[in-house]
């Protein structure tokens, strides 16, 4: 799952929101790149839980379509 986070702009705020994701989901793999606001995150966490743990960091996550 991938989101777009506009108010994330550095790498502490790149640390939060990995540590917020780890914390919910331990086996998560979580991949920041902070020029394009994106978080993608491979986990068997559903979306809502992963969302919530970025809300609850103090971000706002906007869920990004899947290509296939």
């Amino acid at each position: 799952m991938k989101f777009l986070i506009d108010d994330m702009s550095c790498g502490h705020c790149a640390g939060r929101i990995t540590k917020a994701v780890i914390a919910t989901d331990t086996a998560a793999d979580v991949r920041i790149d902070i020029a394009s606001k994106i978080a993608d995150i491979k986990t068997s966490a559903s979306v809502d839980d992963i969302a919530g743990a970025i809300v609850a960091a103090g971000y706002t996550p906007l869920l990004q379509q899947q290509q296939d």
